[in-house]
């Protein structure tokens, strides 16, 4: 977990450095990125469905290996494009790992104790976000840009050996077989998924023509994928398992919390920097506060849920959440740092009670032989929340602040501070709905027997 979060993180800050080695526009670096971004989302279920048929421990060897194997290929790449089809290949091995962890976890740990397994989990992936940026700076002052990916290969092999030694093995029952493969409805949604990704991805949150075009592709390859699974014997998603209220909630609610968390990181520089004036070093420090925060609340998150209960805790977690967001909907610059900083760890708090109990519920009650798609399921909710937010909530945030001006960077600090306000307001709409969700979810799960 904390070396697919660390994949993600790291090579945000080699951005300009590869820019300057590869003599490229910003815009063709960041492919860097996104290749990585869209082979996890568009790879993720159909990686928690195959760990289902062929062993969880056994695939997840092979995506442990795929992805160092790839981090040794993107350090010695010698062109960006090579770099670019490189992190690709790294980004499906993220895919196995992000979508089999969490579901090794909840077949190998005793369910009494699921919920302080999430919250590790949990806090090694706030870890990897946090550590990635400070550390991939460190390795491109000392070593250059190609060791931002190559500390991955002693990181990997280490994972791999301990995966090795430690994970047991697959159920004999475990088929390792294939044929009960989808291969036409994976890749119908990881078509879907990535022309969503893309249409979301692309203009920074402007609408045009393309974004458009993708978003229509997006929605005939999902009727086309909906079609293929209601006719196939072994479909990569049984459609029954979304009408289950508790689970179909608990996924939109991951979604829409993840579109809520991307707000504080789209949002949050530009409100440091522009409303309360802040240098660039002190900007990074206080983004720095949302991670730890999250690092810290992970395992008590965790032991809370089993304690207290997963779907009670998933409501404190939200209600937090609100509360927070409500007052950074309120805040004013004449607050300073701590108008922004309370509000944002009580925000955090709530995510990481959120985020553990959530997985919690959903993972405890899986059957067994599902157990690797519905993990799946669940990052790739987290991931399209992160994709939707980066989008919508930098769309609101750029139209309420720079109406007058039609530019986000020549807006004033009272334009900067009105569309903050505006973007959390909207952050609170989605964590009431979520609330709301909770509440269904609670009532239609099956109550247990006496």
């Amino acid at each position: 977990m904390l070396l697919s979060s660390l994949g993600t993180s790291i090579a945000n800050v080699g951005l300009p450095a590869l820019a300057h080695a590869f003599a490229a526009s910003f815009q063709a670096v960041q492919w860097v990125v996104l290749a990585y971004l869209l082979a996890i989302t568009t790879l993720i279920v159909g990686a928690g469905r195959l760990g289902d048929l062929v062993g969880r421990r056994r695939l997840l060897l092979v995506g442990i290996a795929v992805f160092t194997l790839a981090s040794l290929l993107c350090g010695i790449a010698p062109t960006l494009a090579l770099l670019v089809a490189a992190r690709a290949v790294q980004g499906l091995g993220a895919a196995v790992m992000m979508a089999l962890t969490m579901a090794l976890v909840a077949e190998t740990v005793p369910k009494s104790r699921t919920g302080s397994a999430m919250g590790l989990l949990g806090t090694m992936s706030a870890i990897g976000t946090a550590l990635g940026p400070s550390l991939g700076g460190v390795l491109i002052a000392w070593l250059g840009w190609r060791a931002i990916f190559v500390v991955n290969l002693p990181l990997g092999l280490l994972t791999l050996y301990l995966a090795h030694r430690h994970l047991p093995a697959d159920r004999r029952t475990t088929t390792t077989s294939v044929s009960g493969f989808d291969p036409a409805g994976t890749l119908l949604l990881a078509l879907a998924l990535g022309a969503y990704a893309l249409a979301m991805t692309l203009g920074r949150g402007h609408v045009g023509p393309l974004n458009i075009a993708l978003l229509c592709a997006a929605a005939v390859l999902a009727g086309f994928f909906v079609n293929a699974e209601a006719r196939v014997a072994s479909p990569l998603i049984r459609l029954s398992m979304l009408r289950d209220c508790s689970l179909s909630a608990s996924l939109a609610m991951s979604l829409l919390v993840s579109t809520v968390m991307m707000s504080t990181l789209v949002v949050g520089p530009f409100y440091l920097s522009r409303a309360l004036g802040l240098a660039a070093a002190p900007v990074g420090l206080v983004m720095s506060i949302g991670p730890i925060v999250s690092a810290l609340c992970g395992v008590p998150a965790g032991r809370m849920a089993d304690r207290l209960g997963a779907r009670g805790t998933t409501v404190a977690g939200l209600a937090a959440m609100a509360l927070g967001a409500c007052a950074l909907a309120m805040t004013h610059a004449s607050m300073g740092i701590a108008g922004y900083l309370v509000p944002i760890a009580i925000l955090t708090v709530g995510y990481a009670l959120f985020q553990t109990a959530n997985n919690t519920a959903v993972m405890a009650d899986v059957q067994a032989e599902a157990r690797g798609l519905v993990s799946g399921l669940l990052s790739l909710s987290r991931n399209l929340g992160l994709v939707t937010g980066a989008s919508v909530m930098g769309a609101v945030f750029a139209s309420a602040s720079a109406a007058a001006t039609g530019d986000i960077t020549a807006a004033s600090a009272e334009a900067v501070e009105r569309g903050m306000r505006s973007s959390f307001a909207v952050s609170v709409v989605l964590v009431v709905v979520s609330l709301g969700l909770a509440w269904l979810g609670a009532r239609k799960a099956p109550k247990p027997r006496p």
